[in-house]
């Protein structure tokens, strides 16, 4: 799926929605404004990094696979489990195809995937504004290196970064129908 394309393949009923993208993307603003829309739980999968991935990322380390692996699963769990009591909302990189379905795998649901994306510049002027976050600017090139867009066999949409958090929200729930 090109970055441009706004719709791909739904899911005839979503269960959960992970709200995709690199760091500084406005993962977990538009995740809450979902969220809050749908009354479902809030997921923010910074969160559920271990205090080590916290301090590695901190210092300008990029994570490995093998420092992603136990993470997407506490957050497959987590959405499984909230999953279960109703609808879930999750703010997550969710960077490669094999993070994604990997989510999918471990928490058992049908996932649909929004991914907050602009070119590289937008990008770095969000996350150099940004304050109070253990993500260092200087991490933006290695998330960028790691992203793979949604494919076109994957449920998901594409929300311009510029685009107002009401707008979209509006396109990820009109996506979800």
């Amino acid at each position: 799926m090109s970055e441009t394309d706004a719709a791909a393949v739904a899911p005839e009923s979503p269960v959960a929605v992970v709200v995709m993208g690199v760091a500084g993307a406005g993962k977990s603003t538009l995740a809450v404004a979902i969220a809050g829309r749908l009354d479902a739980a809030f997921i923010e999968a910074d969160d559920l990094h271990s205090a080590e991935a916290k301090i590695q990322m901190a210092a300008g380390v990029p994570l490995t696979d093998e420092d992603r692996w136990p993470w997407l699963t506490r957050v497959a769990m987590r959405v499984r489990d909230e999953g279960q009591a109703g609808p879930v909302v999750v703010a997550c990189s969710a960077l490669r195809r094999v993070y994604r379905d990997a989510l999918i795998r471990d928490s058992g649901m049908d996932l649909v995937f929004v991914h907050v994306h602009g070119s590289d510049e937008e990008l770095a002027a969000r996350i150099g504004r940004r304050t109070a976050h253990f993500m260092p600017a200087s991490m933006l090139d290695s998330q960028l290196a790691t992203l793979e867009h949604l494919d076109a066999d994957e449920h998901g949409i594409v929300i311009p970064l510029g685009m107002p958090i009401e707008e979209a929200a509006d396109a990820a729930l009109e996506f979800l129908g």
